[in-house]
């Protein structure tokens, strides 16, 4: 039987038998934006606390956080644009995932977001300190090599962008 151990605002830390993981709290899910530009991919670079380090990122977002209720797409468009400086033409959803279910039950709608257009310099909100960096499709691997030896920590979501790569 699942026992709620300590919840915060945005977390709860659960213990479900022998099972210890983490759950959003207050029902807030996430929405990642695979936002593009003719053949360039937007991505974000911003200090992580859990890390101690910057991390490179797809945009991304909390949903609901702000209003119970928020549709995703709504969340991932005004994320985005917060985030980025880019307001999207076209927003559509790419399915469900789940970040790392040994772990959290945390979860995050994938969305695609298109016909962009550069609306603000982005940033994300006073204190995120977000970069934002657009990157030419063939040029991924070798930007995240760069910003890997620089010591910046790289999000596992960005094996979407090497899959090609990967595969060989």
């Amino acid at each position: 039987m699942a026992e709620t151990v300590w919840q915060g605002n945005y977390l709860t830390m659960i213990v479900d038998g022998r099972w210890e993981y983490v759950a959003r709290a207050r029902g807030i899910g996430a929405a990642v934006i695979v936002a593009t530009e003719g053949d360039a991919v937007i991505l974000v670079e911003q200090f992580r606390v859990p890390l101690g380090r910057r991390c490179l990122e797809l945009p991304a977002g909390l949903v609901g956080d702000e209003a119970a209720g928020e549709p995703a797409l709504a969340a991932a468009a005004r994320e985005l644009e917060e985030e980025t400086g880019y307001r999207a033409g076209r927003i559509e959803s790419l399915g469900h995932f789940h970040s790392s279910p040994g772990m959290v039950s945390e979860s995050y709608e994938l969305v695609r977001a298109t016909d962009l257009v550069r609306v603000s310099d982005g940033g994300g909100t006073a204190d995120e300190g977000i970069t934002v960096h657009r990157v030419p499709l063939a040029e991924v691997p070798a930007f995240i090599a760069a910003k890997r030896a620089e010591g910046v920590a790289i999000d596992g979501k960005l094996l979407l962008l090497l899959g090609r790569v990967l595969l060989g």
